[in-house]
Protein backbone atom coordinates (compact mmCIF):
# COMPACT_ATOMS: atom_id res chain seq x y z
CA UNK A 1 0.00 0.00 0.00
CA UNK A 2 1.26 3.33 -0.98
CA UNK A 3 1.80 5.87 2.15
CA UNK A 4 -0.05 8.86 1.72
CA UNK A 5 1.57 12.46 1.59
CA UNK A 6 -1.09 13.90 4.26
CA UNK A 7 -3.01 12.85 7.51
CA UNK A 8 -6.88 13.81 8.13
CA UNK A 9 -6.79 14.50 11.89
CA UNK A 10 -10.03 15.82 13.90
CA UNK A 11 -10.62 17.73 16.89
CA UNK A 12 -14.00 18.45 18.70
CA UNK A 13 -15.97 20.65 21.63
CA UNK A 14 -18.85 21.56 23.26
CA UNK A 15 -21.27 23.64 21.07
CA UNK A 16 -22.86 26.19 22.45
CA UNK A 17 -25.91 26.40 23.59
CA UNK A 18 -28.73 28.57 22.61
CA UNK A 19 -26.84 27.94 19.29
CA UNK A 20 -28.22 26.78 15.30
CA UNK A 21 -24.99 24.78 16.00
CA UNK A 22 -25.93 23.59 19.05
CA UNK A 23 -29.46 22.88 17.84
CA UNK A 24 -27.86 20.83 14.29
CA UNK A 25 -24.91 19.64 15.83
CA UNK A 26 -24.04 19.08 19.43
CA UNK A 27 -20.54 19.23 18.73
CA UNK A 28 -18.21 21.96 16.91
CA UNK A 29 -15.85 19.70 14.71
CA UNK A 30 -13.02 20.56 12.69
CA UNK A 31 -11.06 18.39 10.55
CA UNK A 32 -7.83 19.03 8.70
CA UNK A 33 -5.85 17.81 6.46
CA UNK A 34 -1.89 18.00 6.85
CA UNK A 35 0.84 17.87 4.66
CA UNK A 36 2.91 15.32 6.72
CA UNK A 37 6.31 16.73 5.65
CA UNK A 38 6.00 20.30 6.12
CA UNK A 39 3.35 20.03 8.70
CA UNK A 40 1.04 22.61 6.73
CA UNK A 41 -2.67 22.69 6.54
CA UNK A 42 -3.48 21.60 2.97
CA UNK A 43 -7.69 21.71 3.28
CA UNK A 44 -9.45 22.42 6.11
CA UNK A 45 -13.62 21.99 6.94
CA UNK A 46 -15.89 22.93 10.12
CA UNK A 47 -19.52 21.90 11.34
CA UNK A 48 -20.43 25.38 11.15
CA UNK A 49 -23.64 25.81 9.49
CA UNK A 50 -23.32 28.09 6.28
CA UNK A 51 -21.48 27.25 3.37
CA UNK A 52 -19.85 31.08 4.05
CA UNK A 53 -18.68 29.41 7.25
CA UNK A 54 -16.97 26.57 6.48
CA UNK A 55 -15.44 28.67 3.17
CA UNK A 56 -14.32 31.28 5.84
CA UNK A 57 -13.05 28.58 8.45
CA UNK A 58 -10.90 27.12 5.23
CA UNK A 59 -9.47 30.53 3.93
CA UNK A 60 -8.82 31.13 7.95
CA UNK A 61 -6.56 27.80 8.46
CA UNK A 62 -5.30 26.47 4.99
CA UNK A 63 -1.48 27.46 5.22
CA UNK A 64 -0.94 27.32 8.73
CA UNK A 65 2.07 25.47 9.83
CA UNK A 66 1.60 23.82 12.84
CA UNK A 67 5.28 23.52 13.66
CA UNK A 68 4.76 27.38 14.68
CA UNK A 69 2.36 25.00 17.58
CA UNK A 70 -1.42 25.82 18.22
CA UNK A 71 -1.21 28.69 19.62
CA UNK A 72 -0.80 30.57 16.50
CA UNK A 73 -3.91 28.84 14.79
CA UNK A 74 -6.15 29.51 17.49
CA UNK A 75 -5.36 33.53 17.59
CA UNK A 76 -6.24 33.21 13.87
CA UNK A 77 -9.81 32.01 14.68
CA UNK A 78 -10.14 33.93 17.94
CA UNK A 79 -9.27 37.35 15.65
CA UNK A 80 -11.57 36.25 12.52
CA UNK A 81 -14.58 34.98 13.98
CA UNK A 82 -17.02 37.19 15.40
CA UNK A 83 -19.78 34.34 16.35
CA UNK A 84 -20.73 32.49 19.68
CA UNK A 85 -19.20 29.36 18.13
CA UNK A 86 -15.65 30.47 17.65
CA UNK A 87 -14.51 29.29 21.62
CA UNK A 88 -15.71 25.97 20.53
CA UNK A 89 -14.22 26.24 17.08
CA UNK A 90 -10.74 27.11 18.95
CA UNK A 91 -11.08 24.52 21.29
CA UNK A 92 -11.80 22.21 18.46
CA UNK A 93 -8.87 23.06 16.63
CA UNK A 94 -6.24 23.31 19.53
CA UNK A 95 -7.56 19.45 19.55
CA UNK A 96 -6.61 18.58 16.24
CA UNK A 97 -3.57 19.61 16.09
CA UNK A 98 -2.67 18.05 19.16
CA UNK A 99 -3.71 14.77 17.33
CA UNK A 100 -1.30 15.56 14.87
CA UNK A 101 1.58 16.29 16.98
CA UNK A 102 0.77 13.15 19.17
CA UNK A 103 0.17 10.90 15.80
CA UNK A 104 4.04 9.97 15.83
CA UNK A 105 4.18 8.04 19.06
CA UNK A 106 0.88 5.71 17.92
CA UNK A 107 1.36 2.60 16.43
CA UNK A 108 1.15 2.58 12.51
CA UNK A 109 1.91 6.64 12.28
Amino acid sequence: MQRMATVLVTGYAQAPKGTVMHKTHEFAGVVLEVDIKTAKIVAADATLITDLGRDFFRRCVVGYDLNLGPEGLVQRILQHFVSPSRDALAVAARAAVQRFVERDSKPGS
